[in-house]
Protein backbone atom coordinates (compact mmCIF):
# COMPACT_ATOMS: atom_id res chain seq x y z
CA UNK A 1 0.00 0.00 0.00
CA UNK A 2 1.90 2.96 -1.01
CA UNK A 3 1.02 5.89 1.41
CA UNK A 4 1.50 9.92 0.77
CA UNK A 5 3.03 12.14 2.05
CA UNK A 6 0.20 14.43 2.17
CA UNK A 7 -1.92 11.46 3.62
CA UNK A 8 0.76 11.08 6.93
CA UNK A 9 0.56 14.91 7.39
CA UNK A 10 -3.57 15.17 7.31
CA UNK A 11 -3.55 12.01 9.92
CA UNK A 12 -1.25 14.51 12.22
CA UNK A 13 -2.13 15.95 15.46
CA UNK A 14 -0.53 19.35 14.78
CA UNK A 15 -2.88 21.96 14.52
CA UNK A 16 -2.26 24.76 11.59
CA UNK A 17 -0.56 27.64 12.91
CA UNK A 18 -3.26 30.07 11.57
CA UNK A 19 -0.95 31.18 9.34
CA UNK A 20 -2.61 33.86 6.86
CA UNK A 21 0.39 35.64 5.38
CA UNK A 22 2.87 35.03 2.48
CA UNK A 23 6.47 36.74 2.65
CA UNK A 24 7.83 34.97 -0.24
CA UNK A 25 6.61 33.35 -3.23
CA UNK A 26 7.56 29.91 -2.48
CA UNK A 27 4.97 27.28 -2.68
CA UNK A 28 4.71 24.73 0.37
CA UNK A 29 4.66 27.21 3.42
CA UNK A 30 2.20 26.90 6.29
CA UNK A 31 -0.19 29.34 4.96
CA UNK A 32 -0.95 27.57 1.62
CA UNK A 33 -2.34 24.66 3.58
CA UNK A 34 -5.35 24.14 5.94
CA UNK A 35 -4.98 20.64 7.28
CA UNK A 36 -6.33 20.89 10.80
CA UNK A 37 -7.60 24.05 11.54
CA UNK A 38 -8.00 25.16 15.25
CA UNK A 39 -11.00 23.30 16.20
CA UNK A 40 -11.92 24.10 20.23
CA UNK A 41 -14.71 22.93 22.29
CA UNK A 42 -15.80 25.33 24.89
CA UNK A 43 -17.09 23.66 28.11
CA UNK A 44 -19.30 25.37 31.16
CA UNK A 45 -17.30 23.33 33.08
CA UNK A 46 -14.11 25.41 32.98
CA UNK A 47 -12.58 23.45 30.65
CA UNK A 48 -11.71 23.82 26.67
CA UNK A 49 -10.87 20.79 24.61
CA UNK A 50 -8.59 20.87 21.36
CA UNK A 51 -10.51 18.83 18.91
CA UNK A 52 -7.51 18.39 16.76
CA UNK A 53 -4.88 17.25 19.62
CA UNK A 54 -7.41 15.77 22.39
CA UNK A 55 -5.89 18.02 25.19
CA UNK A 56 -8.06 19.36 27.65
CA UNK A 57 -7.11 22.87 28.73
CA UNK A 58 -8.11 25.34 31.71
CA UNK A 59 -9.87 27.86 29.88
CA UNK A 60 -8.81 30.41 32.22
CA UNK A 61 -6.52 31.64 35.04
CA UNK A 62 -5.40 34.54 36.19
CA UNK A 63 -2.66 34.24 38.77
CA UNK A 64 1.12 33.83 38.31
CA UNK A 65 3.52 31.87 39.91
CA UNK A 66 6.94 30.73 40.02
CA UNK A 67 7.98 27.25 38.03
CA UNK A 68 7.49 25.00 40.77
CA UNK A 69 4.52 27.06 42.33
CA UNK A 70 3.30 26.37 38.73
CA UNK A 71 3.96 22.57 37.99
CA UNK A 72 2.29 21.95 42.27
CA UNK A 73 -0.56 24.33 40.78
CA UNK A 74 -1.43 22.13 37.80
CA UNK A 75 -0.39 19.08 39.83
CA UNK A 76 -2.71 19.85 42.37
CA UNK A 77 -5.69 21.28 40.39
CA UNK A 78 -9.30 19.60 40.69
CA UNK A 79 -11.35 21.04 37.95
CA UNK A 80 -14.40 19.53 36.33
CA UNK A 81 -13.77 16.57 37.58
CA UNK A 82 -10.07 15.38 36.46
CA UNK A 83 -7.08 15.27 38.86
CA UNK A 84 -4.90 14.59 36.03
CA UNK A 85 -3.96 18.16 34.91
CA UNK A 86 -0.46 19.18 34.59
CA UNK A 87 1.92 21.45 33.19
CA UNK A 88 2.02 21.43 29.41
CA UNK A 89 5.60 20.82 27.01
CA UNK A 90 6.27 23.22 24.69
CA UNK A 91 5.20 21.69 21.61
CA UNK A 92 1.46 21.73 23.42
CA UNK A 93 1.22 25.48 24.35
CA UNK A 94 2.40 26.12 21.17
CA UNK A 95 -0.40 23.90 19.85
CA UNK A 96 -2.94 27.02 20.62
CA UNK A 97 -1.45 29.85 19.68
CA UNK A 98 -2.93 31.51 16.29
CA UNK A 99 -0.39 33.10 14.23
CA UNK A 100 -3.19 34.60 12.10
CA UNK A 101 -3.86 36.74 14.95
CA UNK A 102 -1.66 39.66 16.94
CA UNK A 103 -1.20 40.76 20.25
CA UNK A 104 -2.34 37.80 22.08
CA UNK A 105 -1.64 35.02 19.32
CA UNK A 106 -4.30 33.12 20.57
CA UNK A 107 -7.81 32.99 20.69
CA UNK A 108 -9.20 35.20 23.02
CA UNK A 109 -13.16 33.75 23.06
CA UNK A 110 -11.98 30.31 23.63
CA UNK A 111 -9.51 31.46 26.16
CA UNK A 112 -10.49 34.85 27.91
CA UNK A 113 -7.87 36.66 30.31
CA UNK A 114 -4.77 35.83 28.35
CA UNK A 115 -2.21 37.38 29.61
CA UNK A 116 0.59 39.36 26.98
CA UNK A 117 3.09 37.40 28.85
CA UNK A 118 5.27 34.30 28.95
CA UNK A 119 3.61 31.34 30.37
CA UNK A 120 5.43 28.26 31.87
CA UNK A 121 6.10 24.93 30.35
CA UNK A 122 7.45 21.78 31.32
CA UNK A 123 10.15 21.74 28.87
CA UNK A 124 13.27 22.57 30.33
CA UNK A 125 16.25 23.64 28.55
CA UNK A 126 19.08 21.26 28.11
CA UNK A 127 21.76 23.80 27.90
CA UNK A 128 20.82 25.65 31.00
CA UNK A 129 20.11 24.05 34.27
CA UNK A 130 16.93 26.04 36.10
CA UNK A 131 15.56 27.23 33.19
CA UNK A 132 12.46 25.76 31.18
CA UNK A 133 11.08 26.89 27.48
CA UNK A 134 8.12 29.17 27.83
CA UNK A 135 5.01 30.50 24.77
CA UNK A 136 5.01 34.28 24.42
CA UNK A 137 1.27 34.77 24.10
CA UNK A 138 2.26 38.52 22.85
CA UNK A 139 3.47 37.29 19.95
CA UNK A 140 3.48 33.02 20.00
CA UNK A 141 7.30 33.08 20.46
CA UNK A 142 8.76 30.37 22.33
CA UNK A 143 11.86 32.29 24.88
CA UNK A 144 13.97 30.79 27.69
CA UNK A 145 12.38 31.25 31.07
CA UNK A 146 14.37 31.53 34.88
CA UNK A 147 12.19 29.21 36.92
CA UNK A 148 12.54 31.66 39.91
CA UNK A 149 10.49 34.32 37.31
CA UNK A 150 6.60 34.92 38.80
CA UNK A 151 4.34 34.18 35.46
CA UNK A 152 1.15 32.66 34.46
CA UNK A 153 0.68 28.90 33.89
CA UNK A 154 -1.95 27.26 31.62
CA UNK A 155 -2.74 23.85 32.68
CA UNK A 156 -3.82 20.53 30.33
CA UNK A 157 -4.55 17.13 30.65
CA UNK A 158 -5.38 14.47 28.37
CA UNK A 159 -4.13 13.63 24.51
CA UNK A 160 -5.24 11.46 21.83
Amino acid sequence: MLVTAAAVVAKSLIPDTGQILSYTNTFGEDHDYTINPPSYTVSANGTVTDNVTGLVWQQDDNTSRNLGGATTYCNDLALAGYFDWRLPSVGELLGVVDYGRSFPAINQMVFPGVKMDWYWTSTTRVESTGTVWGVDFNRGFVVPLVSTEILPARCTRGGK
